[in-house]
């Protein structure tokens, strides 16, 4: 697969345009890589090593990537499903989305995972305060063409030939525990929630959460990158200077068009953070 390869799965700050920029400084990695925030996976599936182990707090997103490997979500199985979810959808529209999402509340599969995914308002993967999906329909009935669908199934053939041919596990786990059993051969990819920027009730990020990850990042063994955001045009990360300004850091523009409010979607300034 290419450089470039795209995730099945859209979320907030995915990584699918700097991921390059990541490659490039990421060192070769004798044993296994971590990710505690998988998110998309878009870094993990585009450095592409051997071993990974990928973990996140959303259990809805890493059970769509064990089912995935299990071949209960395969290429073909999602084409026909959108093909069905796609004729009530350009019927129904709203109505339908509304419908899908209220069974997913109540009984969440795969299946209805990357149809409301796919076809939410602005690609916002977000849980209310019961861990409900709560995110309006992107108002595109016609979300679903048939190119569209060919598109998501063909990301699913990739990323699923790339866990058919490694030794990738997926799990719901916390940063804590991720990190805490990473060893000295080992590489840790973070790329936690931002503060102040969103959240939900999988992924959370206080001030608090940054200080716990900032001490067992500089307690590891193992070689880390951690992606951040540096400053906007209307503030800095006060986080950089109070903690992370120890490591070595890069910089570089990005632009992000994932997220509901109008001022989340600026050039953002992101770092990258690394020990080595």
């Amino acid at each position: 697969m290419d450089a470039n390869t795209n995730s099945p799965i859209k979320c907030q700050g995915i990584k699918t345009k700097p991921v390059d920029w990541i490659r490039s400084k990421t060192l070769q990695i004798k044993g296994v890589w971590h990710e505690p925030f998988m998110g998309s996976g878009v870094v993990g599936f585009n450095i592409q090593p051997k071993n990974a182990v990928f973990c996140d707090t959303n259990p809805h997103l890493i059970q769509f990537y064990k089912d995935m490997k299990s071949k209960i979500i395969e290429p073909q199985s999602i084409r026909e499903y959108l093909e069905i979810e796609n004729k009530k959808l350009l019927t129904r529209a709203d109505d339908y989305y509304k419908e899908v999402r209220a069974r997913f509340n109540q009984n969440p599969n795969s299946f209805d995972f990357i149809f409301l995914n796919r076809c939410c308002f602005n690609g916002m993967m977000r849980f209310n305060s019961k861990g409900k999906l709560n995110v309006p329909f992107c108002k595109k009935p016609q979300r679903f063409t048939k190119s569209y669908i060919t598109k998501i199934s063909n990301q699913i053939k990739n990323i699923s030939g790339l866990i058919d041919s490694n030794n990738y596990s997926f799990f719901c786990n916390s940063f804590e525990k991720t990190i805490s059993q990473a060893t000295q051969d080992d590489f840790i990819y973070c790329d936690p929630p931002y503060i102040d920027r969103y959240s939900d009730y999988f992924n959370s990020w206080k001030e608090e959460s940054e200080l716990k990850l900032f001490d067992l990042l500089k307690n590891t063994q193992a070689k880390f990158i951690l992606s951040t955001w540096h400053h906007n045009q209307y503030r800095d990360n006060i986080y950089i200077q109070n903690y992370w300004k120890i490591f070595n850091m890069l910089t570089k523009d990005h632009f992000y068009h994932l997220g509901a409010k109008q001022n989340n979607r600026n050039t953002i300034t992101e770092a990258l953070i690394f020990n080595f």
